[in-house]
């Protein structure tokens, strides 16, 4: 899902339309409390962020993404009618991936928004994962959640990792018991379901997040259980 904040009906519904043909799905916002609103739901995988805005301008906005642990890392492109270089400066030192200029090409925006997403992509399988208030950096064994470290063992991390690096999928409890476990582990005794009860203890809000698919396996998903 991509979000984009725009205040120009007209731009706003071109731009939308342009992701959706390339086979995105998109929703545009006229204000930054409508915005809020939806990343209070649900976070984007990428936003697209103007600077000219009523209420607040993109900036501050940008600020205050960059200032959360859930959205640190978000990938953010800033549209703007203004093109000075002061302007460009200040909006990628206050963390824009990219910036475009108005007027400008569609194609031009859809590539754009591709390429920002193909380097967060990248980064994210090199260093880290994130999952809404959820963070994992496997380099360091750490977690943490709403920025706050979350102490676990060997096992419940490598069992979060896989479920974050597969988020969407439902993983069988063979699969799950073959990956952390090994191949000879009993598939009928409880391991599995007592190391997902204490991770979600742990997790705290963000448990939730580990859905049970009964008779079949795990799955992180987006919506809380």
């Amino acid at each position: 899902m991509i979000y984009l904040l725009e205040d120009d009906e007209s731009i706003r519904k071109l731009v939308v339309y342009a992701l959706e043909s390339q086979g995105f799905e998109a929703q545009g916002f006229e204000t930054p409390a409508q915005f809020r609103a939806a990343m209070e739901r649900k976070l984007p995988a990428l936003v697209l962020l103007d600077i000219m805005l009523p209420e607040e301008d993109g900036i501050s906005i940008l600020k205050r993404l960059r200032g959360k642990t859930a959205t640190a890392r978000l990938p953010v492109i800033m549209l703007t009618a203004k093109n000075t270089e002061f302007d460009r400066v200040e909006g990628l030192d206050a963390g824009a991936d990219d910036y475009i200029s108005k007027p400008f090409g569609m194609m031009e925006m859809v590539a754009r928004v591709r390429a920002v997403l193909r380097r967060s992509a990248q980064e994210a399988r090199a260093s880290d994962y994130r999952f809404g208030p959820l963070y994992i950096c496997p380099e360091r064994h750490e977690a943490r959640v709403d920025g706050a470290p979350v102490a676990l063992t060997h096992k419940e991390f490598m069992l979060l990792r896989l479920l974050v690096e597969n988020r969407g999928m439902v993983l069988t409890r063979e699969v799950l018991l073959d990956r952390i476990w090994g191949c000879g582990a009993d598939r009928e005794n409880r391991t599995l379901d007592v190391h997902i009860r204490t991770l979600r203890a742990k997790l705290g809000a963000a448990g939730g997040y580990i859905q049970t698919v009964r008779g079949v396996g795990y799955r992180m998903t987006e919506e809380t259980t």
